[in-house]
C-alpha cells in the first residue's frame, strides 16, 4: 500500500495563503499533526517526500527512524508569481478558468495536467514493479507531499480525469491510502485525520 500524507500546517497555511514551491517551515501545531501519524505508519519500510522543508520534516516526524528518499515528482504545483499570496488575491474568474481548464496553468504558474503527468509517471512505474511496496501485503510506502500531487494520486487510482481533483479534499497531517486488488489501483481511504 501507499500511504499519502499531506504535510502538517506551515505558517502560511495558518496565514491563508496560496503555497506552492515557497518553502515556508511547520508550525507547532503541524509538527503534532506529523507525531499524530506515527501509530498508524508502523508498517512503513521506505518513506519518499517532497524536496520542500514542510514535507521533508514532516516525515521525519511521522515515520522517525527512516531517512525520507526526496522525490521531485512530489513536489507542490508551481503557482509562479502567485505564490505566497492571499487567496483573497485571486478573482474568482482566474480561479474559475484554472479550475475549468485542467491543462491551464494559473497565470504564470503550473497546470495541473503537468503535475498529474510527474506524480501518475512515478504511480506507474510502482504498478509496473512487481516487488515494488505498491504489492507489499504488509510493508508499505508512505508518501509526504501537498495537496496537488496527493490528488493527482488519488484521480490516478480512481482511473479518473484529473479534473475530478476538484472534488477532493485533502487536508493538512491527513492520510490517503492507495493499494492494488486484482490487478488494478484503488483508493482505499481518502483524507483521513487521525486522532
Amino acid at each position: 500500500m501507499i500511504f499519502l500524507i499531506r504535510h502538517g500546517q506551515s505558517t502560511t497555511n495558518q496565514l491563508g495563503l496560496l503555497v506552492g514551491r515557497s518553502n515556508p517551515p511547520l508550525t507547532e501545531y503541524g509538527r503534532d499533526q506529523a507525531r499524530r501519524l506515527v501509530p498508524h505508519l508502523l508498517d512503513v519500510r521506505e518513506v519518499w517526500c517532497s524536496p520542500l522543508d514542510r514535507a521533508y520534516e514532516t516525515a521525519r516526524l511521522a515515520v522517525p527512524g527512516i531517512e525520507p528518499v526526496v522525490k521531485d515528482s512530489f513536489i507542490e504545483v508551481d503557482y509562479g508569481s502567485l505564490d505566497g499570496t492571499s487567496l483573497a488575491s485571486i478573482t474568482d474568474e482566474q480561479w474559475h478558468d484554472f479550475e475549468g481548464h485542467h491543462e491551464r496553468p494559473l497565470l504564470d504558474g503550473e497546470s495541473l495536467v503537468e503535475v498529474d503527468a510527474r506524480v501518475y509517471a512515478e504511480l506507474d512505474a510502482l504498478m509496473e514493479d512487481p516487488t515494488s511496496l505498491l504489492h507489499a501485503e504488509d510493508e508499505h510506502l508512505a508518501i509526504v507531499s501537498h495537496v496537488s500531487p496527493i490528488k493527482s494520486a488519488t484521480t490516478w487510482a480512481l482511473g479518473v480525469h484529473g479534473s475530478a481533483a476538484w472534488r477532493l479534499r485533502i487536508d493538512n497531517g491527513s492520510m490517503t491510502v492507495l493499494a492494488v486488488r486484482h490487478a488494478t489501483p484503488t483508493a482505499i481511504r481518502v483524507n483521513v485525520l487521525p486522532c
